[in-house]
């Protein structure tokens, strides 16, 4: 076990959103280091399938409430990892004004539980706040390109604002913070229905239909193992650091060529048809990671040919057994 592991023996940790796709890997890296897990869920995007094998394990409860409207305080808690928000474009454009809520009343809401317990705080943001980069690749000194009324905007001025309130907290309240600004994440417990490009591009190809890349497929994304990700949330969550810092992987890849790699690497009969460009698309996104390796000691290790390989035959256990959802972590 590492030195930022053996720090969360015994840690009392409160997880909003540890249902989502993220958070139940989080929760689970948690449990096994040794902390107690406390998660707030309202199952808006987020499902109990994704944690159901955690269940019964000792030191892990959940509550069913939405951080936007209040967070049940369990007493003696030593950090709070706030994750709680739509996070695909197909969820986000469809509730708008969740996105917001969480965004804005659920991370105040998560700050006053880390405040009143004098806990670690973790914002975990995105990437999306770079939004159409004019620098690349996107380091966190760069404030953005962002369109504030866009359809995308809800969730990129949504953690935007989390971000400034966090660091709100931190000044004026002199809360223990740190703020992840998470890249494109894919592994098991992706949701298999909210349009993001892994599992999308998966589900065409096993099923022998067409991948649809959208525009010319030029457009640069880089996709991180969802365990690697994980992984360096946590050394964040146990470092002397404020941040914001980039995670993700700094591997840049085409969509088109994504498209190809998992049509080869399924064995897919699959052609690839080209659609529009949705509003906004931002055209690259790639960490800059220096931040990260510097001060967490952390960069990713899975290789994306072997992360696909594994999340290919997660998505086909899934759709021969839908009980199979959860996924064992191998």
């Amino acid at each position: 076990m590492n030195d930022w592991e053996e720090s969360l023996r015994g840690a009392r940790v409160v997880v909003t959103g540890g249902a989502g796709f993220v958070g139940s890997w989080v929760s689970e890296r948690l449990l096994d280091a040794g902390a107690e897990v406390w998660i707030v869920d309202n199952l808006l995007t987020g499902s109990a399938d994704k944690i159901e094998h955690l269940f019964g394990r000792p030191g892990f409860a959940i509550t069913i409430a939405d951080a936007s409207h209040a967070i049940p305080d369990p007493g003696g808690v030593d950090l709070v990892m706030h994750l709680a928000c739509p996070a695909s474009p197909v969820h986000y454009q469809r509730l708008p004004l969740e996105t917001l809520r969480v965004a804005s009343e659920g991370t105040v809401n998560a700050l006053e539980l880390a405040d009143r317990h004098h806990a670690r705080f973790v914002l975990t943001s995105t990437s999306e706040v770079y939004g159409e980069p004019e620098v690349h690749p996107q380091r966190e000194e760069y404030w953005g390109h962002v369109n504030p009324i866009g359809l995308r905007s809800v969730y990129d001025e949504g953690k935007r604002f989390a971000e400034a309130t966090t660091m709100a907290y931190a000044r004026e309240r002199g809360v223990d913070v740190a703020v992840a600004r998470l890249f494109n994440t894919y592994g098991p417990r992706m949701s298999l229905d909210d349009g993001r490009v892994v599992p999308a591009f998966l589900g065409q190809a096993l099923s022998g239909e067409p991948l649809t890349v959208a525009g010319d497929g030029s457009q640069t994304r880089s996709l991180c193992w969802v365990e690697d990700t994980v992984e360096g949330l946590l050394r964040l969550a146990c470092a002397d650091v404020a941040g914001p810092v980039n995670i993700g992987n700094d591997r840049e890849i085409t969509m088109l060529e994504l498209a190809r790699m998992i049509i080869e690497l399924t064995g897919s009969e699959s052609r690839i048809h080209h659609v529009a460009l949705p509003a906004d698309d931002p055209h690259v996104r790639r960490p800059d990671l220096t931040r990260a390796r510097l001060l967490l000691g952390w960069e990713p290790q899975m290789s994306l040919e072997e992360g696909l390989k594994r999340t290919a035959r997660w998505r086909e256990d899934v759709d021969s057994d839908p009980t199979a959802a959860a996924a064992p972590r191998r």
